[in-house]
């Protein structure tokens, strides 16, 4: 695939920026409906822009336009749980939970493609349940922003599911565009409910001191740049290695939540030792994958 060590150093930087978004949570003074209703509408504006510039066509069929917009509902629900679940926790709470969607992944897929759970699957999260259990028993005080957080890494295994679906059939930037806009409209379609139902203190929509710079960071850096290059580097990088760098995500998240946030983000040590063995059946679940599908492509002679 003529992949470089430019490659491999561009990915990682790509995962370091995913893993900034729960930072940028916090930096930005907007509860999380309002912020994820700024990001997606500047990450749909950037991609028109690209369009525009590049002179592409940006239209789909009805009906995929249709089906494209209603996974970026699904989007939409998994970013604002996940930045919901950093403003009531910590980023590292948020962080920790968002570690078990690929796993979520690993059981969410075989009911979309009616395949067979495999059996490392099944012990990997089981593995992921026993480290949410040491974290639940020495951070009670998070569990809300943990669950949460279990709720957004489950649409986000949702999403990735639907995605690689769309992603045989469509352009990645047309699929980028038409989910970014889809998860603006439903931002704009649940703020009623939000605002009277979930708050006491209606739609905050005013940006604050440095937050018009953090959203255009969070719009423009972390969405439209990181998909254009994550996009680019899959033309030359092989999906496993690809998949088990973004595995790293929620490492490079909580180290830079503490560089950052200092003693606010310091935890427990039980709280680092349920993550690490979170981690750990994360980091394994692509190796096993990988060998158990080497082990079936490896014929009997004779």
């Amino acid at each position: 695939m003529n992949a470089t060590i430019k490659d491999y150093l561009m990915l990682h930087l790509i995962v370091l920026i995913w893993g900034f978004t729960a930072i940028l949570g916090l930096l930005i003074s907007l509860p999380a409906i309002e912020l994820v209703f700024y990001r997606t509408l500047i990450a749909a504006m950037g991609v028109a822009m690209l369009f525009l510039l590049k002179k592409r066509n940006l239209l789909l069929s009805f009906p995929d336009m249709i089906k494209v917009t209603g996974v970026g509902f699904v989007i939409a629900v998994h970013w604002i749980l996940f930045f919901w679940s950093a403003q009531v926790s910590t980023a590292s709470v948020c962080l920790a939970g968002m570690a078990t969607t690929s796993l979520w992944t690993a059981f969410v897929e075989p009911l979309f493609n009616r395949t067979k759970i495999k059996w490392y699957e099944v012990g990997l999260g089981l593995m992921v349940i026993s480290g949410l259990l040491v974290i639940f028993s020495f951070e009670s005080g998070y569990w809300l922003g943990l669950s949460m957080a279990l709720a957004s890494s489950f649409f986000a295994a949702v999403f990735s599911v639907l995605n690689g679906r769309l992603a045989h059939k469509h352009n990645p930037y047309q699929i980028t565009f038409y989910e970014m806009a889809g998860a603006c409209l439903f931002t704009v379609l649940f703020m009623p409910i939000y605002s009277g139902f979930l708050t006491g203190e209606g739609l905050n929509l005013t940006w604050a001191g440095y937050d018009w710079f953090w959203l255009f960071v969070l719009g423009g850096v972390c969405t439209v740049y990181a998909f254009s290059v994550s996009v680019e580097l899959m033309k030359r990088l092989s999906v496993f290695s690809i998949n088990l760098t973004v595995n790293l995500e929620p490492v490079y998240g909580i180290v830079l939540a503490v560089l950052i946030f200092g003693e606010s983000e310091k935890m427990t040590p039980q709280f680092y030792l349920g993550t690490g063995i979170i981690l750990i059946s994360v980091l394994s679940y692509p190796v096993l994958n990988y060998l158990n599908k080497r082990r079936k492509s490896v014929r009997p002679l004779g």
